[in-house]
Parts: structure tokens; sequence; C-alpha cells
């Protein structure tokens, strides 16, 4: 996720020579990493994604206590086979049937860790077209911006260079337009539902209480 937002954002608009001569150049700033988070669908993705992520454990807890069982099995048989007064008829019979247990349990091995790897991949395929999907829609909602502010050059603010400095650490006048990108892209978010409806009223003469504001790392 961060490799993706933490890339600089340069709108590619004519840039001419003269422009910087004359010193008229418009810069614009934006944090992508926090129009990213406070992304009404970002928040839905990951509510998917996890929701896939436990359906995924539980299919997978599934095939491990199958696993376990026919391990136990296993051992009883060897244990079984073990005993002394068990007759020669009875320790094939119980030799076989141990046996075919070891070959299926060998293929549940295999079938489990195929199953981790298939499960692993698409989660994550499915968490990066999520991404770049979101990320393409805040960047269209940017170009938006770029166009109505007539910006020339547009950077991350949440960007870093490869020496962990921001990539934009200066610029006089700069258009900050974050506020603006993250109101255009939950202006459509469904409305939450009112917290505490049927709360009693705070008595009068008692001044309201500022409620704390919760982030989300």
């Amino acid at each position: 996720m961060k490799k993706l937002l933490t890339t600089l954002v340069i709108a590619s608009i004519a840039l001419p020579v003269a422009t910087f001569a004359q010193g008229t150049l418009k810069i614009g700033t934006v944090d992508m990493n926090r129009a990213f988070k406070e992304y009404n669908k970002t928040k839905d993705a990951e509510a998917k994604i996890n929701e896939a992520k436990n359906a995924a454990k539980k299919e997978y807890d599934e095939r491990a206590e199958a696993y376990k069982k026919a391990l136990d099995e296993i051992n009883k048989l060897n244990q079984q086979l073990e005993a002394p007064a068990l007759s020669a008829d009875a320790k094939t019979g119980k030799a076989k049937e141990r046996d075919d247990k070891i070959t299926g349990i060998k293929n549940m091995e295999r079938e489990i860790n195929e199953f981790r790897q298939t499960r692993e991949r698409q989660l994550q395929e499915q968490a990066l077209r999520m991404r770049e999907g979101i990320v393409k829609e805040i960047t269209d909602v940017v170009m938006e911006r770029v166009r109505a502010n007539n910006l020339d050059l547009v950077f991350d603010k949440s960007g870093m260079s490869l020496n962990g400095v921001p990539l934009l650490m200066y610029s006089r006048d700069t258009v900050e337009f974050t506020n603006d990108v993250v109101t255009a892209l939950n202006k459509n978010a469904p409305a939450a539902p009112a917290a505490a409806a049927a709360a009693p009223a705070a008595p009068a003469a008692s001044p309201a209480a500022t409620p704390a504001k919760t982030t989300k790392p």
C-alpha cells in the first residue's frame, strides 16, 4: 500500500520553459496517504479482505483438524501393532490399514500446502486489485482539482525520498487540496448510523463533553 501511495504524483500538464523563467509555476500538494485512509471505499475494501481472510482461515483450520485426527488414528494403530497378544493376521490387517492412512495423510499434507499457497496468492491479488482501483479513483479526483486550479505540478505530501526526506520540503504559495479530495471522494458515501440515538440527554446545567477523536493507523 505504502509503495503505491508514496510515489510522486506529477500532473503532466504543459510546462513551457517560459513558465519557469517568469516564475509563475503553480504548485499543488496532496496527502495521498491520508486520502487513501479516509476514503470510505478503503474501509469497505479492508472489510472484504478481512472477511476473505477469515473464511480462508476457517477452511484451513478445518483441514488442519482433519489432518490431526488422521494422525491420531495412525498413532493408535502403531500402538495396537506393538501389542504382543495381537495375532499375525490381525497385525497384517492393521499394518495395511495404517499404511493406507499414511498414504492418505501424505495426500492431505500436499492438499493443505497447496490450499494455503493458493489462498495466499488469491488474497494478495484481490487486495492488489482493490488497492489499484481505489488509487485510480483518488488520482482521477486529484486530476480534476489540478484542472480546476490550473496547477502546473502536484506533489504527494506523504511521499518520501530514498533517504527518508520529504520529496517537497518547501514551496512558496503552494495549493494544498487534500480536504477537497477527501470530500469529493466521500460525497456519495452511505450515511453512518446515528450513534447513541437512544442515549439519555445530558443535564442542561452540565456542559456538553467534546467526544475524543479517534484515528486509524
